[in-house]
């Protein structure tokens, strides 16, 4: 499949070279089909209603400090650098890791900063720990603090791409909008 996308790569690459796919493809992980609460307070499974031919998924919390943001603000960018048939090919979804405080409504204002397009999912912590297990993304509930705050530097930072119900591919979090991009690119054009 990698030989598949650096060929994809290099097509669109031009003159430029041959562009690096910068995701991590692995075995196919599973993704379970237990429906967590969208933004709009309705059932939402990634197994199921992930309907876009691409499906990009970060667990983390509105709270964050610094890396969930800056994942988001990256894959925001990487949207815009792709052409409006690739964009309305690519769903983004948030999990929270914080489903305390990432009420839907929390959900929505936080994601309408990074593109309105973007869905949040929030639920009972136990099921979205049980969804992220087997896309080997750790999330733990978190700890209050004596402040009241909350220690929530307990999930893992990749990005995980869904494509025909099933994952193998992800990035870390120091993926730059132009990798995202181009990646995303590619897997698109593998698909069709």
């Amino acid at each position: 499949m990698l030989a598949v996308l650096a060929l994809t790569l290099a097509a669109c690459g031009g003159s430029g070279g041959e562009a690096k796919f910068s995701g991590i493809e692995h075995a196919a992980y599973q993704v379970l089909p237990d429906p967590l609460t969208d933004t709009e307070g309705k059932p939402f499974s990634l197994a199921t209603d992930a309907s876009k031919p691409l499906t990009l998924v970060f667990f983390g919390y509105t709270h964050c400090p610094d890396i969930c943001g800056m994942v988001m603000n990256n894959l925001a960018s990487a949207l815009t650098r792709l052409d409006t048939s690739d964009q309305a090919k690519v769903q983004v979804v948030f999990v929270t890791t914080d489903p305390s405080r990432d009420t839907p409504t929390v959900l929505r204002h936080y994601l309408d900063h990074y593109n309105p397009s973007f869905e949040g999912l929030t639920g009972p912590i136990d099921t979205i720990a049980a969804i992220a297990k087997p896309l080997a993304v750790y999330v733990a509930q978190g700890q209050k603090l004596p402040s009241g705050g909350y220690d929530l530097n307990t999930h893992s930072t990749q990005v995980t791409a869904i494509q025909d119900h099933r994952s193998t591919v992800l990035w870390d979090m120091d993926t730059s909008p132009a990798q995202y991009a181009s990646d995303i690119h590619a897997l698109l054009q593998q698909a069709s």
